[in-house]
């Protein structure tokens, strides 16, 4: 079972938080803040949609370097050495600490290996459950006062990554919906049901 948790979903523009009021609609827990990273007010957990290297220098990465310090992006960097050999698959997230008060943790989840166009692809939906996963994984072993409670999510994919906002918050949608209602069977209608959620847009295949 899924353990809850409150999303946050931000962006400084007014029409990908109406697409993700349109997508989110059906779904619990959620608030869409249009905002720039910089203006959030404290949260648990903030999760970044950058590169496979942790090269975190551009775009909402380096907003994020910027408000807690370069060594967050060596911190990062190290974490890929270590647990990667040098180069962060995409469908993986880790939680990093970050040292700042209010602010305790990002979740470092790449959309792309070098920054280019996702559009067409599922890497939008496969970041946003890696993150998801990354987090459930982290309450779990740490059930207590540093649970993570709020997470907050860019729009992924939405800038480097150049997918159409309704596209992005279609996707970052089905990851969350799977997230609060995983499978309690296995079988091929479940994964077909599953893939089509993920990869088609009413009847019209839109990810690959």
């Amino acid at each position: 079972m899924a353990l809850p948790i409150d999303l946050w979903l931000i962006h400084p523009e007014t029409a990908m938080c109406d697409a993700f009021r349109r997508r989110f609609s059906p779904l619990p827990s959620c608030r869409v803040i249009q905002s720039r990273f910089e203006d959030l007010p404290p949260h648990y957990c903030f999760v970044t949609a950058g590169n496979a290297f942790g090269i975190m220098n551009a775009g909402i990465d380096a907003a994020v370097v910027h408000f807690h310090g370069d060594d967050l992006m060596r911190r990062v960097q190290l974490r890929i050495q270590n647990d990667y050999l040098g180069e962060q698959p995409i469908g993986t997230c880790f939680i990093e600490p970050t040292g700042t008060a209010g602010y305790p943790f990002v979740g470092h989840s790449p959309t792309m290996r070098v920054p280019g166009s996702i559009n067409g692809t599922d890497k939008v939906y496969v970041a946003t459950w890696a993150a998801l996963l990354a987090v459930y994984r982290h309450n779990v072993e740490h059930p207590g006062e540093n649970r993570i409670n709020t997470v907050a999510f860019p729009a992924m994919g939405a800038g480097f990554g150049a997918v159409p906002f309704d596209e992005v918050a279609r996707q970052m949608a089905a990851a969350y919906d799977h997230y609060l209602q995983p499978p309690h069977r296995f079988d091929w209608d479940m994964v077909v049901s599953r893939h089509k959620r993920i990869a088609y847009d009413g009847d019209q295949q839109v990810a690959r």
